[in-house]
């Protein structure tokens, strides 16, 4: 049987190359002499900021046990902690109080387990390891060193601006090394980021307070940090 509509597949292949031009046409040209690279800066400082977490860890069968003895062991560590307090230089807070139970082997419920957390942060490294030092009945669990807000911002300015002249330099040797005389930008983008912050493991960090006495203050050692900004892009060649 003859198809009704014969010319169907004829005036489909005409729409599909008529439609071609058009795609393209919208698109435009391909961009001509258009190079994509990228230019690094990295720039070091000495870790100024320290955060030291300790925490108590109780267990029992009456949830609501374990919970005021964590309660009281917070309490009696925050009561420690506060006169030292002083903004910017050593912040106090509280950080995780959770409760959870524990199950056997048939399922039940057979003990409760809690935790709570003391965060000691700020810029006095010797004030934190002190305070950390006397705090009792709990533990330090990790220390974190890293770079405060303002040193992090100053290390990123002066590195976006060389990163930002070396990939400028960059651009007029490659485009004097393809025979052009200058160059316009077409795409850029610039990223930063932080390297070397030093996290202690917990049990690095509990192995250190039990083989000091008691009151103690906790070592601490601040080591180097830095700041990486990357200017990627394209540039136009002309």
């Amino acid at each position: 049987m003859k198809s009704l509509f014969p010319s169907a597949p004829v005036l489909l292949l005409a729409a599909g190359l008529w439609a071609a031009p058009v795609a393209q046409a919208q698109l435009g040209p391909m961009p001509r002499d258009v190079v994509q690279f990228t230019a690094t800066a990295t720039l070091e400082a000495r870790q100024d900021q320290l955060s030291v977490t300790l925490r108590a860890t109780r267990e029992g069968s009456d949830p609501a046990v374990v919970q005021q003895q964590l309660k009281a062991v917070l309490d009696a560590a925050l009561a420690e902690a506060r006169p030292a307090a002083q903004p910017g230089a050593l912040e106090v807070r509280s950080g995780n109080f959770s409760l959870f139970p524990r199950s056997n082997r048939d399922g039940r419920i057979s003990t409760w387990q809690g935790t709570a957390e003391l965060v000691l942060s700020g810029s006095d490294l010797e004030r934190i390891a002190a305070l950390a030092g006397r705090v009792q009945g709990m533990a330090v669990t990790q220390t974190v060193f890293g770079l405060s807000r303002e040193q992090r911002e100053r290390l990123e300015q002066q590195a976006q601006a060389q990163a930002i002249e070396r990939f400028r330099a960059r651009a007029t040797d490659i485009a004097r090394g393809f025979g052009f005389s200058g160059y316009s930008l077409r795409e850029i983008n610039i990223n930063s980021q932080e390297q070397g912050a030093q996290i202690r493991p917990r049990f690095m960090a509990m192995e250190a307070k039990s083989s000091m006495s008691s009151d103690a203050p906790l070592p601490v050692e601040a080591g180097q940090a830095q700041v990486q900004v990357t200017v990627s892009g394209s540039v136009q060649l002309k």
